[in-house]
């Protein structure tokens, strides 16, 4: 199973099949949660320092409520990384174990708590693998080169997923607007790529990874090309140009920038960071955002826990805001193969930052941050048969619609062969990859088309145009991997449908 959605690769990422899910679960000891007598014991909460953590502190945005909650941080032993005033939301660092329960007895405080279990630094990894890269000179490159018909790029014989959703036939209507911009908010972007370089939007790129915008140049890029490739995977899918090489993206003409929230190596994708990310997007005129990755260090954030509920709290503001401010956010489901709309469900993963611990969580009460926030588009992944992938996580209610995000278990014919998905790597790389980390992009392009399209929607207008053109091909006839339930309208397995890029380009606005 591929561990990241992103990362899920931990989360979501979009991850070479066979690899482990990385989320990490486990609850912080009891007596890190305890409240205290009084606001007055914020100074003594604490005897000894712990590990460096990072915090999440959540206000009501009363008048004084800012200033007192500062003043709170520096006498429980905390430094202020920034205060997001648009969401009354703190991130703050300190080495206090008691720091999340003083400042949750704070007037106006609503929710506090740590974003992670292991110290900032130095920070941990994880080993994701590594994508298969596609040899420019070998026989399904030349076969593919050799089979372009005119207007095609190069390699788009082997793009079996821009067939599938009939984005090869949208780009001859409408390619996307250079007005619109698509934020990929992953493991940072390679915008000198051949293929991304004509469509990639510096002013409008940043690395959040502080969960403080760094907008110096190339801030947005991977910190190590080599093992974080994944959010220049996800980009190419979404707006690689059409200019004459190599692949094509499904918005082509549409802009993509890159904001960078993970941590060294791909490996962490924590909540100050994500909270930055969509505030950045939102201030930044940027009409999409993509999340192929789950908040870590927990693969279900739960209400009852103070940390977790703080977690939740402070991205669900930011990605309210964003959509407040004219934003679509669109997010993997997840690899993990689950139905999320069971009663139970299982997480053995988290936290996966230090020690994972098994546990069993409550979906109503426990949600998969961000693709569970309200207002956001859930995608499941579909192979070249237009079957669920069978690492897709599912559930009736939960999956707003369905793309191709590969299947090495779905082959298509020559000349492409492989069920996987193709695209932009690192260094003018290209390479396959699977997961729900690969189906999200594809919508996110739809998204743009649709905005490109319609340049006046809503977010809420979007997202209802995405399920209301898509196609859905109901449950499978024959035994699947999984049950699913639902009609021939909207089901487990694919929401309201396979998205349709056609079909979001021939209705546009007079």
């Amino acid at each position: 199973m591929d561990r990241l959605r992103s990362r899920r690769r931990h989360a979501l990422l979009a991850v070479p099949v066979g690899l482990a899910l990385t989320a990490s679960l486990g609850l912080l000891p009891a007596a890190a949660s305890a409240a205290p007598q009084g606001p007055g014991t914020a100074k003594a909460a604490a005897a000894e320092d712990g590990p460096l953590l990072s915090y999440v502190v959540n206000t009501d945005r009363a008048r004084g409520t800012l200033a007192r909650v500062k003043k709170a941080v520096a006498q429980a032993r905390g430094t202020v990384v920034v205060a997001y005033e648009q969401i009354g939301v703190v991130v703050a660092h300190s080495a206090n174990p008691g720091f999340g329960a003083a400042l949750r007895a704070v007037p106006g405080v609503q929710s506090a708590g740590a974003t992670r279990t292991a110290p900032i630094t130095p920070a941990a990894t994880t080993d994701v693998g590594k994508p298969e890269k596609l040899k420019l000179s070998g026989p399904a490159a030349l076969a593919a080169a050799r089979s372009a018909e005119p207007g095609q790029e190069p390699l788009e014989g082997l793009q079996w997923d821009l067939r599938a959703i009939k984005a090869d036939q949208a780009a001859k209507v409408n390619p996307g607007s250079r007005d619109v911009t698509v934020g990929v908010i992953d493991t940072g972007v390679d915008d000198t790529h051949p293929d991304l370089a004509p469509n990639f939007s510096r002013s409008q790129s940043a690395s959040c990874v502080t969960g403080k915008a760094d907008t110096s140049p190339g801030a947005w890029r991977p910190f190590d090309p080599a093992q974080d490739y994944h959010g220049t995977h996800v980009a190419g899918t979404i707006a690689a140009a059409r200019n004459g090489t190599g692949i094509a993206g499904v918005a082509p003409g549409a802009k993509v920038s890159a904001i960078k929230v993970s941590t060294a190596k791909g490996a962490f994708f924590y909540a100050e960071s994500v909270v930055c990310a969509f505030v950045f997007a939102a201030d930044h005129d940027i009409a999409v955002t993509n999340n192929s990755y789950y908040v870590d260090p927990w693969l279900f954030n739960c209400s009852d826990d103070p940390d977790q509920k703080a977690i939740a709290d402070a991205v669900g503001r930011a990605a309210s805001y964003a959509q407040r401010r004219g934003t679509l956010n669109i997010a993997a489901a997840g690899n993990s193969s689950l139905d999320l709309a069971a009663k139970q469900l299982p997480d053995a993963s988290s936290p996966n930052d230090t020690t994972p611990k098994n546990r069993t969580i409550d979906p109503a009460t426990c949600l998969d941050i961000p693709a569970e926030l309200p207002g956001v588009v859930a995608v499941s992944a579909t192979g070249v048969k237009s079957l669920k992938s069978f690492y897709s996580n599912y559930g009736l209610g939960r999956i707003d619609v369905a793309a191709p995000g590969g299947d090495s278990r779905q082959i298509p014919d020559l000349p492409a062969k492989d069920g996987r998905i193709l695209s932009t790597l690192p260094g003018g790389d290209y390479g396959y990859l699977q997961g729900t980390s690969m189906a999200s992009p594809h919508v996110a392009g739809v998204a743009a088309l649709l905005k490109s399209a319609h340049p006046d929607a809503s977010p809420q207008e979007l997202r209802w145009l995405l399920r209301a053109q898509a196609g859905n091909p109901g449950c499978p006839v024959a035994p699947a991997d999984a049950a699913c339930t639902g009609t021939r309208h909207v089901n487990s397995f694919y929401g309201y449908g396979i998205v349709d890029a056609l079909a979001a380009v021939q209705d546009e606005d007079d």
